[in-house]
C-alpha cells in the first residue's frame, strides 16, 4: 500500500458513495463503507418478493462510459461483471389521449415521429439538438467534474453559462425551437429524472438530451441492482470493506476535524477522512452537532428548494402484458403539464390528475418476474414532506387512484392480476433514506443551488470531511453523481 494512504469511512452505498469508496480504493486508500441498511444500493436498493424483483430507485441508465471508467480504474472491464442492453424507444411518450410518441437516438426516426404531431417542428428539433452538444460540452464535458470550491471559479464560467442562456429554465429554452404544446413537453420533461421542475430547471440540464442520443438508454440485464453487485464486487476486489445495518449517529469531530463515526450501537471507527454519501441536508443536520457548523446552520439547510417527492407503487401481475401498446420505459402525461408541476412543486398540494411514470423490465428481461407473469412500477412526482399530506391515510387511496386509471386506459383487468405489491411514499424517503423533507432527489436542481450554489464536495465546515451524491455538485442522476465521486476523487487524491 503506497505510503500516501489513508484511513477513509465512506457513509452510505448509492452509486455515489459506492463509485467514491471505489476510486480510492484503487487510489491506495484503506477504505471502509458503512450502510444503515441490509443491503448496497441507496436509492437503487432491490426488493425481492413473491418470485418478483423490483429495482427500488433508478432504472434509466445512461452515460455507460462512467461505469466503464470505474471498472478501468481497476484493470476491469464493465462487460465481465454487468450486462448492459440499449433500449430503443427510449421512452415511449403518451399525452393525455393515450396517443404516443417515441424518441431515440436515430435522428430520422424521431423526425417521422415529430411529422406526425407538428412537421413544422422538424427544423427547430434540428436546431434544438444542434445546440444541445454546446451545452453539453460546457455543463457536462467541462464542469460537471471541476469541484466548484471558490467563488471565483464560478465567476469563470459565468460568460459561458450566459452564453448558453443557463438562466432560461429548460421548458423555455426548448419552447425557442418548438411550437407544438405536447412536443414542448416530450423534450422538456427530462429535469423530472434528477428532481427538477421543467419550468425553473436551469436550461443546462437540456444536456440529457445530448447525452441519451450519444450514448443511448440502457437497461442492466437482471435490473439496477446488478449494478450495485458488479460496483460491490469491484470494491471487496480492491481491497474494501463493508459494513451493513451500520447506521451512522453522529461525526465525530475535534478541532475543526472529523475523527471518526459514531454508530447507533455506539461503535466508534476513528479515520482520516470521511466521505458521506448520505442526503447532504441530514448529515450536516442529524450528524454534526449545530455547534460545529458555521456555514450550514439548520436555519440555512432549511432555506434551500428541495426537490419533490415520489410516490412509488411496486406490483407484480399473473399475466403479461405484452402487445399492450407499452415500451420498457413509457411516460404518460396528463391534461396539465405547467399547471399539475405547479401543484407539485409550488403550491404543495396533491392534485386530482397526475402524470405517471411506468416501468415494465420484463419486457426486456422475464426473469424479473416468475414465467407468465409481468413486473412493474409506476411513479408519481408528488410534494415533499413540506407540503401538508398524511400520507399513512393518503397512501392507499392514492394507490388505488392509480391502479384505476392505468386498468382503464392501459392495462386491463389490473386490479384483478395483481398477485403482489408494496409502495413507497415521501415518509420512505425521510425514514429510511434519511432524505431531509423527504425529497427524493435531494436539494433542487435551480440555477441559484448550482455549481458554487450547491453544497460543495469538499466541506465548507471541515476540510476532511467530503459530499458526494444528488445534494451535492453536479447534481441528481447517474451521470451527476458518479461524477461527484470523480471529482472527490481527485480532491483526495
Amino acid at each position: 500500500m503506497p505510503s500516501h494512504a489513508k484511513k477513509i469511512i465512506v457513509i452510505g452505498s448509492g452509486f455515489g458513495g459506492l463509485a467514491a469508496a471505489i476510486r480510492l480504493a484503487a487510489q491506495g486508500h484503506d477504505v471502509e463503507l458503512f450502510e444503515q441498511r441490509d443491503q448496497l444500493g441507496g436509492r437503487a436498493y432491490v426488493y425481492r418478493q413473491d418470485g418478483f424483483t423490483f429495482d427500488g430507485g433508478p432504472t434509466v441508465i445512461t452515460a455507460p462510459f462512467m461505469l466503464d471508467e470505474l471498472f478501468s480504474l481497476a484493470g476491469k472491464k464493465t462487460s465481465d461483471y454487468i450486462t448492459l442492453k440499449p433500449l430503443s424507444p427510449f421512452y415511449r411518450i403518451f399525452n393525455h389521449e393515450g396517443r404516443a410518441f417515441d424518441y431515440n437516438d436515430n435522428a430520422e426516426f424521431t423526425l417521422g415521429q415529430i411529422e406526425k404531431w407538428n412537421p413544422a417542428d422538424k427544423e427547430g428539433y434540428t436546431k434544438f439538438i444542434a445546440s444541445t452538444k454546446a451545452i453539453f460540452q460546457k455543463g457536462f464535458v467541462e464542469l460537471s467534474d471541476k469541484p466548484f470550491l471558490h467563488f471565483s471559479d464560478m465567476m469563470k464560467v459565468v460568460p459561458d453559462l450566459l452564453r448558453l442562456q443557463s438562466h432560461k429554465s429548460v421548458y423555455r429554452y426548448v419552447s425557442q425551437f418548438i411550437d407544438n404544446d405536447f412536443l414542448r413537453q416530450v423534450f422538456s420533461f427530462h429535469p423530472l429524472l434528477v428532481g427538477g421542475n421543467p419550468f425553473s430547471t436551469t436550461s443546462i440540464y437540456a444536456l440529457i438530451h445530448y447525452l441519451e442520443r450519444e450514448w443511448g438508454v440502457h437497461y442492466a440485464m437482471g435490473g439496477t441492482g446488478t449494478i450495485v453487485a458488479g460496483l460491490a464486487k469491484l470494491f471487496g476486489e480492491l481491497g474494501g470493506k463493508v459494513r451493513l445495518n451500520a447506521k451512522i449517529e453522529e461525526l465525530l469531530i475535534t478541532d475543526r476535524r472529523v475523527t471518526g463515526v459514531r454508530l447507533a450501537s455506539g461503535e466508534v471507527f476513528m479515520a482520516e477522512i470521511v466521505v458521506s454519501n448520505a442526503d447532504v441536508a441530514s448529515t450536516y443536520r442529524s450528524l454534526v452537532p449545530e455547534r460545529h457548523r458555521r456555514t450550514w446552520t439548520n436555519r440555512k439547510i432549511d432555506s434551500l428548494t428541495y426537490s419533490m417527492s415520489l410516490f412509488v407503487l411496486y406490483f407484480g401481475t399473473k399475466r403479461r402484458y405484452t402487445g399492450t401498446g407499452l415500451a420498457h420505459h413509457n411516460i404518460i402525461l396528463g391534461n396539465r403539464y405547467k399547471e399539475l408541476l405547479t401543484d407539485i412543486f409550488d403550491r404543495k398540494i396533491l392534485a386530482d390528475d397526475f402524470s405517471l411514470y411506468l416501468h415494465m423490465p420484463t419486457l426486456t428481461d422475464p426473469s424479473l418476474a416468475p414465467e407468465g407473469h409481468e413486473a412493474f412500477y409506476v411513479l408519481s412526482p408528488v410534494p415533499h414532506l413540506g407540503a401538508d399530506i398524511d400520507w399513512s391515510v393518503t397512501g392507499p387511496q392514492y394507490r388505488n387512484r392509480i391502479v384505476r386509471f392505468l386498468e382503464k386506459n392501459y392495462l386491463p383487468g389490473l386490479e384483478a392480476n395483481i398477485v403482489t405489491e408494496r409502495y413507497i411514499d415521501p415518509t420512505h424517503f425521510r425514514d429510511t433514506l434519511s432524505s431531509h423533507m423527504g425529497a427524493a432527489f435531494s436539494v433542487a436542481p435551480i440555477l441559484t443551488q448550482s455549481a458554487w450554489f450547491r453544497p460543495h464536495n469538499r466541506s465548507e465546515e471541515f476540510d476532511n470531511l467530503y459530499l458526494v451524491g444528488a445534494g451535492t455538485h453536479p447534481g441528481a442522476g447517474l451521470p451527476g453523481v458518479l461524477s461527484s465521486a470523480a471529482i472527490v476523487g481527485n480532491l483526495i487524491g
